[in-house]
């Protein structure tokens, strides 16, 4: 399927009804999806910008950028000082480089969270990965220009300025699909290959069995007794349930489990809104009152603190959260004052 991505910026809505009516008349399948575009007109006049797309103008620099928010977000917003990506209204009153620090260090514990395709990864996000700087991605990036394609984590070990104790760091987070070793496409660390490979003999698996996954390898393990296995492969209990975790789902993304974007063929207006329609919906921002969902026309709807669960809450924030996909039904629309009053409550038993 083809898929548009359109900014939430200037004249969003406008180009969401062109895009709308345009893909009325194409033959295939296409749809659309709104993504934040924070920050991507300083990517695209940045020093970066310009040496990634140097045959590219300032305008077609944002949109490749909001293209890519739409396949990988955080590959993608790395690459923009976390000061201009936009987290509050505040945020010139605070210290700069207080906020600077602890900015920087949410984008890295995404990242190394998340882990990084050592083949595929720019400078920016090799970055981001613990112990490496900007020097040091830039010359995996050259490196691996030279051999084409990393094939090992070990191979790392030839890259210049990347010293053992770097790769100590590193290795665990960063990921190569296709490589020699299944272990290399999971977050187990080359510390702990050896205790990986007793446990998959012990069981009588092989790396085959890996690719192929659903080994049931954590019921295996279970029966026999968790601490008797990490006693027989020599670490800890908790080692030993992150080795089996990562071994049952090599290559996996924890971003899979998260809310999918909203993806649209139509678009609709205020107007189109009538009371108890259920919509779905992206939470755009949680504050005291409530929640602000956006449900596909150009005004978020107001979810009231009331009107999210049966259950009393002190904070929106105990039950919802920025970028969360919810189910809503549409209460009250004011078309004089541009409010749209939703709930989240009763929409199960209709």
């Amino acid at each position: 399927m083809d898929i548009v991505s359109i900014g939430n910026g200037t004249a969003s809505k406008e180009a969401e009804i062109f895009v709308a009516e345009l893909i009325k008349h194409v033959s295939r399948p296409v749809s659309y999806a709104v993504v934040s575009e924070a920050g991507a007109s300083v990517y695209s006049a940045s020093k970066l910008g310009a040496e990634e797309f140097p045959d590219y103008d300032v305008s077609l620099r944002s949109a490749v950028s909001i293209a890519r928010r739409l396949q990988d977000p955080l590959a993608e917003l790395i690459k923009i000082d976390v000061k201009s990506i936009g987290v509050g209204q505040y945020q010139h009153d605070m210290p700069q480089n207080r906020l600077t620090e602890v900015l920087t260090g949410v984008v890295e514990d995404c990242v190394n969270s998340v882990g990084v395709d050592l083949n595929t990864a720019s400078p920016s996000l090799l970055s981001y990965v613990s112990g490496l700087n900007m020097s040091i991605a830039k010359n995996i990036t050259a490196y691996r220009s030279k051999i084409k394609a990393f094939t090992s984590r070990d191979e790392l070990l030839s890259v210049p300025k990347l010293g053992p104790k770097a790769y100590e760091q590193c290795a665990g987070f960063l990921r190569i699909i296709g490589g020699k070793n299944i272990l290399d496409n999971t977050g187990v660390h080359p510390e702990s290959y050896e205790a990986a490979q007793k446990l998959l003999k012990m069981f009588s698996l092989t790396a085959e069995d890996v690719k192929n996954g659903d080994l049931g390898l954590d019921k295996l393990v279970a029966l026999k007794g968790e601490e008797k296995v990490a006693n027989e492969i020599g670490v800890g209990v908790p080692t030993l349930k992150d080795i089996v975790s990562e071994i049952m789902k090599p290559g996996r993304d924890i971003r899979e489990s998260m809310p999918k974007p909203v993806l649209r063929s139509d678009v609709i207006t205020m107007e189109d809104l009538k009371e108890g329609m259920v919509m779905t919906g992206t939470v755009r921002n949680v504050v005291d009152f409530g929640a602000f969902v956006d449900i596909g026309v150009h005004q978020d709807g107001l979810v009231h603190i009331s009107q999210i669960c049966d259950e009393y809450i002190r904070h929106p924030s105990e039950v919802l959260k920025v970028g969360q996909i919810v189910e809503v039904k549409v209460l009250q629309v004011d078309l004089n004052k541009k409010r749209i009053s939703l709930t989240m409550k009763g929409i199960e038993k209709e």
